[in-house]
């Protein structure tokens, strides 16, 4: 397992720490998620399952910034 802190910016409640939470969830590969307001994910992921990039990706596509 690998473990990443991701910088998010464009949430501004606890919906978007949920909504965030959520699909990074959702993805095959995520183990554990935690999202707080001030703008980090950090996640423990099998990286053989999935990249930094998709973990990033998914969260734009959710309509929030993200960076490694």
């Amino acid at each position: 397992m690998k473990n990443v802190r991701l910088i998010i910016t464009g949430m501004h409640c606890g919906g978007c720490v949920k909504s965030v939470t959520q699909v990074l969830e959702a993805l095959d590969g995520v183990e554990k998620v935690n999202v707080d307001l001030q703008g980090y994910a950090d996640i423990q992921f099998d990286e053989s399952k999935v990249s930094i990039g998709q973990l990033i990706e998914t969260i734009e596509d959710a309509g929030f910034d993200a960076t490694a």
